[in-house]
């Protein structure tokens, strides 16, 4: 395989794992790190380092789209980033010194879990419990729009949700899966914010905590420009089309895509973990 062949299928796989970031809030990431470690053998340090990039790409590419149709909240995203970010420092400065390899189990299981939350009933607006007060205090309730105008909501379990992003950052500064998962189920679980509110605040926070990240990867070496152009190149228009794909899509179709990703992620990357991989 040449240079040309090597970048025009990391493209392609690319598009596909900007897509079903987008789509989803996971990040482009999940998809990425198994692709370039299992199929192309690159060294998981540095698909790591081009899965950062990507990302921070996926991010920026769809969270524009969120933020103009209103879907984002902006202020929520910020404050909960102070956690991921704090978390993506913290994993990334270890992220070279352990082995990953029982993470990755754990987090496989962990997601597996997520999945089938994720698949629970759920009351998107609550009406029968008082607004949570910390959310109150630190205006993060809103507003998105719906098929039937502009529908408000609740911030619930601000504490609990903090805790969460924190761990969410510390796996993605371990991994470079961008930790949507995590993300989107604090936020739809815990903190009971509307399935689509979450997935697009997600991918406003991701780009923030890849970022911090990437910062070490690419003072210690892992990010090749080589690996990472096609990589980029390829997840921003993939991350493009899911935006608008998502603003017309179904909550329950969301969730079902959502699920079947993080149980793809699950078992790739248990049987990365048996096999080298990571």
């Amino acid at each position: 395989m040449n240079i040309l062949e090597f970048s025009l299928l990391v493209w392609i796989g690319s598009f596909t794992a900007g897509f079903l970031g987008a789509l989803t809030g996971l990040g482009g990431g999940v998809v990425i790190v198994p692709l370039l470690t299992s199929v192309f053998g690159v060294d998981i340090r540095y698909a790591v380092g081009a899965s950062l990039v990507s990302v921070i790409a996926t991010s920026l590419g769809a969270a524009s789209t969120y933020i103009k149709k209103g879907y984002t909240n902006l202020r929520l995203g910020m404050f909960l980033e102070v956690a991921t970010t704090i978390g993506a420092l913290i994993g990334a400065l270890i992220a070279t010194f352990i082995s990953v390899k029982a993470l990755t189990i754990v987090l496989a299981v962990v997601l597996l879990y997520s999945a089938y939350l994720s698949q629970q009933p759920k009351l998107e607006n609550p009406e029968s419990e008082p607004p949570d007060s910390l959310g109150t205090y630190l205006q993060l309730n809103s507003t998105y729009p719906t098929s039937e105008g502009m529908m408000s909501y609740q911030v619930y379990s601000v504490p609990a949700g903090f805790s969460v992003m924190l761990v969410a950052g510390v796996l993605s500064g371990l991994l470079g899966i961008g930790s949507g998962a995590f993300k989107v189920l604090a936020m739809d679980q815990i903190m009971r914010v509307p399935f689509k509110v979450s997935t697009t605040t997600s991918n406003f926070m991701i780009s923030v905590t890849a970022a911090a990240s990437a910062g070490v990867y690419l003072a210690r070496g892992y990010i090749d420009p080589g690996l990472s152009m096609p990589v980029m190149l390829g997840v921003l228009p993939g991350a493009f089309l899911g935006a608008r794909v998502l603003i017309g899509a179904k909550t329950q179709t969301l969730r079902i895509i959502f699920s079947l990703v993080l149980v793809v992620m699950a078992f790739k990357m248990v049987y990365n973990s048996f096999t080298g991989g990571l």
